[in-house]
């Protein structure tokens, strides 16, 4: 029987979300994909669902599913692709869809070529020989970290001489941690610039519980280094993001940001906080991480593949 594709719908979101559990427990052991997440992905404001998103039925079971957003405006377009291992060519048959419209999106943005990322589980569902015979290739590895914590040992740290931090407390916060963020990661592999409001979609920004985010400082720098957080995610605390200005970094506000963070995910009762990582970082994260009691959980490749 052939494998039935059709786009996504906000409606399944949840099959869609017990698919990526199904591949979590497959890659890493246990299922840490939440509902919400898939929704914020299929409400994406630069996703029209009926040509850049796809799911792959073998019957009446979701076997793939794939989708596709443009943050560049460019040539740059991103995918996510999600396969069960025995169904091998319905992953393959959202691939070619997948990549005509990244290709027509580029076009469509007056950019020649696509430029094509993917990130996938080191030991990913996907057939990873497939798609190297697609011209595929892996250019980058993150490292999902993670940590546990005890209210216990994980306790609020002592601000040093000339350092103040801060709860995002309101909408000019909000656009200093914006502002911060566009700085702090503007050299960082795969950076795409974000105006203010399509940053707030990408963080989810009506759903997130603002209180979970820092910004830090010196009283010689000013407002100098951020970490969002949040505390919605089934398997554990999560750091979304932290950065810090080129001007500042040495200075001790990265550890005192995940201090924090360690402490507020402990006195909310969590048990493990993680974040990612990419493992090229040239900012000295990943040893940050590491003198912090941060291990792998499981590493990500980005794959990326040039179309014309």
């Amino acid at each position: 029987m052939p494998y039935a594709l059709r786009p996504a719908g906000l409606a399944d979101a949840a099959a869609v979300t017990e698919l990526l559990n199904e591949v979590d427990r497959i890659e890493i052991g246990r299922p840490e994909t939440d509902l919400h997440t898939v929704e914020a992905d299929l409400k994406r404001p630069d996703v029209a669902l009926e040509r850049d998103s796809w799911l792959a039925f073998d019957g009446e079971q979701l076997v793939a599913y794939g989708l596709l957003w443009d943050d560049s405006g460019g040539e740059r377009v991103d995918v996510d692709h999600y396969v069960l291992p025995d169904h091998q060519r319905a992953g393959e048959l959202i691939l070619d869809a997948m990549e005509a419209r990244a290709l027509e999106k580029a076009r469509e943005n007056g950019a020649t070529r696509a430029v094509v990322h993917l990130h996938l589980n080191t030991e990913p569902t996907l057939d990873t020989d497939l798609i190297r015979g697609r011209g595929w290739s892996a250019v980058r590895r993150y490292h999902v970290l993670q940590r546990p914590v005890d209210a216990a040992e994980d306790l609020v740290p002592q601000l040093p001489s000339g350092v103040r931090l801060r709860a995002c407390a309101d909408e000019k916060d909000r656009a200093r941690v914006h502002a911060l963020y566009q700085s702090s990661f503007a050299e960082h592999f795969d950076f795409q610039p974000r105006t203010y409001d399509q940053w707030l979609h990408d963080v989810d920004g009506d759903a997130l519980d603002w209180s979970m985010v820092w910004i830090a400082g010196t009283d010689d720098l000013g407002d100098a280094g951020f970490l969002m957080s949040r505390d919605d995610r089934e398997a554990m605390g999560w750091i979304r993001s932290i950065g810090v200005l080129r001007e500042a970094r040495g200075s001790g506000l990265g550890g005192l940001l995940l201090r924090h963070a360690f402490a507020a995910f402990a006195g909310r009762g969590r048990d493990t906080v993680g974040l990612g990582v990419d493992t090229s970082n040239a900012t000295g994260a990943p040893a940050l991480y590491a003198r912090h009691g941060m291990s792998v959980h499981f590493a990500v490749d980005t794959w990326e593949t040039v179309l014309k």
